[in-house]
């Protein structure tokens, strides 16, 4: 099921042992369209400190409760890596972090989380060094360290979510709109669609435009290209807030634009 980003912004977190703050803000990589962190304000337990959480940390949400509880206690977060959320997020700080609570690495693989789809919590071993690892653990420790090494100068494509929010958006032959918002997986964590506001043409009129089709996001202008004809997306089938997106209107507004769906052998 597709979530709204800003109802996701209001959500709790709460780690196995207590409330942990809530969530302000997310960081998607602008590579896959994936969010992978949530940032959370800790309020008046840790001083307002921001910290960031990982999606491979959330269990089963409370839709109900807007709770995402997290298989991580307060002391971890606690003395988790102290990150500037004010900054860019480099890819050493995200390698301190995710070896911190074991994880593995997500652009480790083809998949959007590593090697799956999803952002399972599969745990990193201690990378074999100890004297009872087998020399293909060393091998395996080796390997890993070599390819730590090789990514900790990686530009990690980390972007704010809530900075989006209000990106003009261009069509292939002139302006369209402003990103109003942005539509979530709940399963995987990634970005499906753009929430686009045509208000300023069309009396109020909201369409939905997939990543995909975005052909070029200028972030000093603070501006989206897509390659879709203002025509095209002026007769998309409209965008509806107040109820959830089926599974048919996709397929509607996939067909409507001519492009493969995302859950089928030709989506991305």
């Amino acid at each position: 099921m597709l979530r709204s980003m800003k109802d996701l912004a209001h959500y709790a977190v709460g780690a196995t042992d207590g409330a942990v703050g809530k969530v302000r803000d997310f960081f998607f990589d602008d590579a896959s369209w994936v969010i992978r962190y949530l940032v959370v304000d800790t309020g008046s337990w840790l001083s307002g400190r921001k910290v960031l959480i990982s999606p491979m940390s959330v269990r089963q949400a409370d839709w109900a409760a807007r709770l995402l509880p997290v298989a991580i206690t307060k002391a971890q977060v606690e003395s988790s890596p102290d990150i500037d959320t004010h900054k860019p997020v480099s890819r050493q700080h995200e390698m301190d972090y995710l070896g911190y609570y074991g994880y593995p690495y997500y652009w480790d693989g083809m998949g959007l989380w590593g090697e799956g789809l999803y952002p399972y919590p599969l745990l990193v071993n201690s990378r074999g060094t100890g004297p009872e690892a087998t020399e293909r653990e060393r091998a395996q420790a080796a390997d890993a360290r070599a390819r730590e090494a090789s990514h900790q100068d990686d530009d990690p494509h980390l972007r704010s979510c809530q900075a989006v929010i209000g990106y003009h958006l261009h069509a292939s032959d002139g302006d369209i709109g402003h990103v109003a918002g942005m539509l979530v997986d709940e399963s995987t964590w990634a970005i499906r669609y753009l929430v686009v506001d045509t208000s300023n043409w069309w009396m109020g009129h909201q369409v939905l435009v997939a990543p995909q089709w975005v052909s070029s996001v200028d972030w000093a202008d603070m501006s989206v290209t897509v390659g879709l004809a203002r025509q095209a997306i002026q007769d998309a089938p409209p965008y509806d807030g107040t109820e959830a997106l089926n599974r048919q209107q996709e397929t509607d507004l996939h067909a409507h634009h001519q492009r493969p769906v995302y859950w089928g052998s030709g989506g991305a």
